[in-house]
């Protein structure tokens, strides 16, 4: 397989996520309304002096969980299950080189949705602090381990089943993961919420762009989602679905 085959692949994979209605709503559309208008209505009470500080960073976190582990997992199981995957591995287009021209899309299409989520958050009035290398290592750490959960899903088991599941986590984890507002509010809960990838990214990348810093506890859990769930999905991953 050629590094030109493998790049037009992964053209193939972003320009399909930005042409399908549904997956451009997943990855663009809800993480920028949600922006807006919870940075610019007091619907959540925040920990910030302003309200886009809190609300920057997590969109920031669902963009990166929507894509790395809902879109993919989603398109792929759909793609196992019609059997193209079974169909591409037959061609010079290796099952390993599938799913990276995936993950570099998967890359690609968050280094967008970094951009115009900072351009419209900037123009609510964030002034975040000097911590984008950190925040960009928290993505790369969080998007391996969503990708992974993703793959695992879509690997794993049939389509619809891949549909419902991935969304219904999608939704537990905005709920639980302190995107939508201060962790804190769990309770006695949130010890147990921080070991989930979605609470570490959004804690690191609150931390990255706020004045405290990324916790120790955040690199620690986005390091171990990085490393258990691709290997999790390599093992149990079939390219040809039931």
């Amino acid at each position: 397989m050629t590094r030109r085959g493998l790049g037009h692949q992964m053209v193939e994979e972003v320009r399909m996520t930005l042409e399908q209605g549904e997956r451009l709503l997943l990855t663009f559309v809800i993480p920028v309304l949600g922006l807006v208008l919870f940075s610019t209505t007091r619907i959540v009470i925040t920990n910030t002096a302003s309200r886009v500080d809190f609300f920057a960073p997590s969109a920031l976190a669902l963009a990166v969980m929507s894509t790395a582990m809902v879109n993919l997992a989603v398109a792929t199981g759909f793609e196992r299950s019609w059997r193209v995957l079974k169909r591409l591995g037959a061609t010079p287009l290796s099952p390993g080189a599938l799913l990276s021209a995936k993950a570099g899309a998967v890359l690609a299409v968050e280094i967008a949705q970094f951009a115009v989520l900072s351009a419209i958050a900037a123009g609510l009035g964030w002034r975040p602090h000097d911590g984008v290398a950190a925040a960009l290592a928290a993505i790369v750490l969080a998007t391996v381990g969503f990708a992974g959960v993703g793959f695992l899903l879509a690997g794993t088991l049939r389509a619809e089943a891949t549909l419902a599941v991935a969304n219904g986590l999608y939704v537990l984890l905005l709920g639980i993961s302190g995107m939508m507002f201060p962790l804190e509010r769990l309770g006695g809960f949130s010890p147990v919420a921080r070991l989930l990838p979605a609470t570490a990214l959004t804690d690191a990348l609150h931390g990255a762009f706020g004045p405290g810093g990324v916790p120790v506890e955040a690199w620690a859990v986005l390091a171990a989602w990085a490393v258990v769930a691709p290997a999790l999905a390599a093992w149990r991953f079939r390219f040809a679905g039931e």
